[in-house]
């Protein structure tokens, strides 16, 4: 496990908490609207059947979809590039146990994370609210979304033991880290915003 702690950029560890509140408060609500109106396949029955719940995880998904969530993505492919996957990346993940392949599950895992919450986000979008209160649980888009929460969560815990594995405990705590760099300035955001839209994501 490294020991000193890495830098990471302000503005991605802004947009990162941001996105990552919201994502978590969307798959916590999300299993509450499932445990309160559904529990076909299991649940333990923490609240019953409330409305509120819907339009707060409908309020988490609409601040995902249209705020948090495509701001994230363009820094990411800007600015973050180098944290996704590579297109040489298929060639590395045969080098098992190398640091190499570890360094490319962990890019697997921040990609997985971003795929995962737009199929949350875009299968939403195709439910209706009234299907639940209505007793409509049959809906295919409804069972997408279950499908979608699944892989929500399973991305975040891979996004996560990937995340300790490679950086340990140093980069995760970095990610929460108050200081900045006078080069990583808020005041010099707008230059470096024009210049990431100017490259090339590829």
């Amino acid at each position: 496990m490294p020991n000193s702690q890495p830098y990471q950029p302000l503005l991605l560890r802004i947009l990162h908490s941001i996105t990552a509140l919201l994502i978590i408060g969307a798959a916590i609500t999300g299993f509450l609207v499932y445990d309160s109106w559904d529990r076909r396949f299991g649940g333990f029955g923490f609240t019953q059947a409330n409305r509120n719940l819907i339009d707060i995880h409908g309020t988490f998904g609409f601040l995902i979809f249209f705020v948090a969530l495509p701001i994230f993505i363009i820094y990411c492919l800007k600015a973050g590039r180098s944290r996704l996957l590579q297109k040489n990346s298929l060639q590395q993940l045969v080098l098992v146990g190398k640091p190499i392949w570890w360094y490319t599950l962990q890019r697997l895992a921040n990609t997985a994370m971003l795929v995962a919450a737009l199929f949350a986000v875009i299968s939403g979008k195709f439910q209706d609210e009234n299907w639940l209160p209505r007793g409509e649980v049959n809906h295919i888009w409804y069972y997408i979304h279950l499908i979608a929460w699944l892989v929500v969560v399973f991305a975040l815990a891979m996004h996560l033991l990937m995340s300790a594995k490679v950086g340990g405990l140093p980069l995760l705590l970095s990610m929460f880290d108050t200081k900045f760099r006078p080069e990583d300035s808020p005041r010099l955001w707008r230059e470096k915003i024009i210049n990431w839209l100017r490259r090339p994501s590829l």
